[in-house]
């Protein structure tokens, strides 16, 4: 039908749905009119399919309309299958259509290499920082742009943390239930291993900081906060199989 949905249309949406508050997923909302615009769809029917993906994400509440196609529940179900993929082509679609959109002429648009074959380092790059983007956008509009342990709201101090690491894992690298909003203090301790989070999203502290008892800094910011429920997402909650594995992570690090 003329009217269903094409692929680039859903993936624009999604992204759109990724880096929007819910609460503002209506069609007065000058980012879904621009988006509209671009797809050729009315701001409706683009708020609309944004809700039905929030339908899809068991961490929303409010779950919206329940008239989800075929279609959306694919490309949910892509997203959270390899998230790195979809986070990759619809990043570039945002770049190409919404962020940059002037028009490439063909003798630049698409030119294969002839040598090296295969992709080349600056295409691996480009697809990293377009993930990265991704990736970081999602998680702290996830957290309202708050740190999840302390509650700073400083951007330019927030990183969006990996559960699992991005080396280990390459189709959960834009995960956002793979995240957490950390700030850089938090951010860094967490990547190495020094504090993680129980089944309840309780802080642990890894034997290392608590040996550390004797030092007014370790004490103020990690032995005072021990225990502290994490705050979480009002979407895309991090993934507690995930935290298990980072938390034994942890654990072993600690005994070696």
């Amino acid at each position: 039908m003329a009217n269903d949905w094409q692929e680039d249309e859903l993936l624009l949406t999604l992204h759109l749905y990724c880096r929007t508050p819910f609460g503002k997923l209506h069609k007065t909302n000058p980012d879904i009119i621009q988006l509209a615009n671009i797809i050729g769809r009315s701001p409706s029917a683009v708020a609309l399919k944004a809700v039905n993906f929030a339908s899809l994400d068991p961490s929303i509440h409010q779950k919206g309309m329940s008239n989800t196609s075929k279609a959306d529940r694919a490309m949910w179900d892509a997203f959270m299958q390899n998230s790195t993929d979809i986070a990759e082509k619809a990043e570039a679609l945002y770049e190409s259509r919404i962020t940059n959109p002037e028009p490439v002429t063909s003798t630049y648009e698409i030119k294969e290499p002839t040598f090296p074959t295969g992709e080349t380092e600056t295409i691996r790059e480009i697809k990293a920082r377009r993930v990265q983007n991704f990736f970081r956008r999602t998680v702290l509009q996830s957290y309202n742009n708050r740190c999840a342990i302390s509650g700073l709201a400083i951007p330019q101090l927030l990183v969006a943390s990996h559960i699992i690491p991005w080396s280990e894992d390459v189709s959960r690298r834009a995960d956002p239930t793979n995240g957490i909003a950390l700030n850089a203090l938090y951010d860094k301790a967490f990547d190495r291993h020094l504090i993680s989070f129980d089944e309840d999203f309780r802080l642990v502290l890894s034997e290392r900081i608590k040996a550390q008892t004797k030092d007014e800094m370790v004490k103020e910011y990690f032995l005072k906060i021990e225990g502290r429920v994490l705050e979480m997402p009002y979407r895309f909650f991090p993934d507690l199989s995930s935290l298990k594995e980072h938390r034994v992570a942890m654990q072993n690090q600690s005994t070696t």
